[in-house]
């Protein structure tokens, strides 16, 4: 299994669990089997790119952070730091210089 399919499956476990979510909770949401599931988190079957949008939505994150955990709250946390920091500097600048 590549690196990138065992960190999707750690952090599909991961934030099903932080959300206190259970497989059952999971596929009904997901509108799959309890199976499906447990099959994926089992390393036996991998979702479909329709069920990794599901499993993201119902976990509440984005479908990055499956792969990336808080991958989101990455680029959040980028975006904030720009907004707060960089983008005052630059418009000193500009007032500055120009």
């Amino acid at each position: 299994m590549d690196k990138y399919a065992s960190d999707f499956l750690d952090n599909l476990i991961y934030y099903r669990t932080k959300r206190n979510m259970s497989q059952l909770e999971l596929s009904g949401i997901c509108d799959c089997a309890k199976s499906t599931i447990s099959g994926i988190e089992s390393r036996k079957n991998y979702p479909s790119f329709e069920l990794i949008l599901k499993i993201a939505y119902a976990l509440e994150i984005t479908p990055a952070d499956l792969f990336v955990r808080n991958a989101s709250q990455s680029v959040f946390e980028t975006r904030k730091v720009l907004q707060d920091e960089f983008m005052p500097y630059v418009s000193k600048f500009f007032e500055e210089h120009f």
